[in-house]
Order: C-alpha cells, then sequence, then structure tokens
C-alpha cells in the first residue's frame, strides 16, 4: 500500500491537488453561458496563434429576436473594440451561431460580452479570454 494512503493528511492534500484543478476547468468550461428557456453562450476555441469567440444562442422554442456582440482588449498595448449586431431566428435543439470573431492569442486579454433578446426574454453572457485573469 502507498505510503500516502497510510497518512490521512497527506492524501486529503493529495485529493485536494487533484480536485481543485478539476473544479476549476469545470468552471472555466460552463462559464460564458446563461440558464432558461432563452440561453447564450461565448465559445472560445483555440486555434493556431489565434482564438476564435463564437456567439451562440439556444432556445426551447422557435423564436425570432436580435442580439449584440461586443468583445474589447483589456490590459496591454494596443486595442480593439468589435461589436457584431442584427436579427436571428433560432429554433429548439439547434445551436444559432449569431457571430463570431477569430483575435490574436499572443497573450493579449479579452472580454466578451453577448446580449440576446427575444420573445420578451433577455439574457447575458460573459467571457474573459487570456491575458491576466
Amino acid at each position: 500500500m502507498p505510503h500516502i494512503v497510510n497518512s490521512p493528511r497527506r492524501l486529503a492534500t493529495a485529493l485536494a491537488l487533484i480536485l481543485l484543478p478539476a473544479g476549476a476547468l469545470a468552471a472555466m468550461a460552463t462559464s460564458g453561458q446563461s440558464e432558461g428557456p432563452l440561453r447564450c453562450e461565448i465559445r472560445v476555441t483555440p486555434q493556431a496563434g489565434m482564438v476564435a469567440l463564437q456567439a451562440i444562442a439556444r432556445t426551447d422554442a422557435p423564436i425570432s429576436g436580435s442580439y449584440r456582440f461586443h468583445v474589447e482588449s483589456v490590459g496591454g498595448a494596443g486595442g480593439s473594440n468589435i461589436d457584431q449586431s442584427g436579427a436571428f431566428d433560432a429554433a429548439p435543439g439547434r445551436a444559432a451561431t449569431l457571430g463570431s470573431v477569430s483575435l490574436g492569442s499572443n497573450g493579449a486579454g479579452y472580454r466578451a460580452t453577448l446580449d440576446v433578446t427575444a420573445g420578451g426574454n433577455s439574457v447575458r453572457c460573459t467571457q474573459r479570454i487570456g491575458g491576466a485573469i
């Protein structure tokens, strides 16, 4: 039997070191999402030296609405502000891609905000990407 199992304190420390990063990863994977009959998500996908952001809407019933997708750089030199907006239609069980943007991922940090309004409901998703978060 490994020596670590004989010491409850070491075992607890080892479990904490294993479970803490897993919990943090789960929190990162679900941040940038909302819940309810109208939901939004900012999907982050790393690509060769870049990062792609997609503004996504999901719904439990067919809807029409509008969105605003805003991405701004935070910290570092230079800056960028990107705004996308418009009307959309969404069907249940299918992700509706509302907008997308590709950004440099060389240490830059970004803050993305997605506002979705449809069927009398409004939701907001936010996501921080890269940089010193």
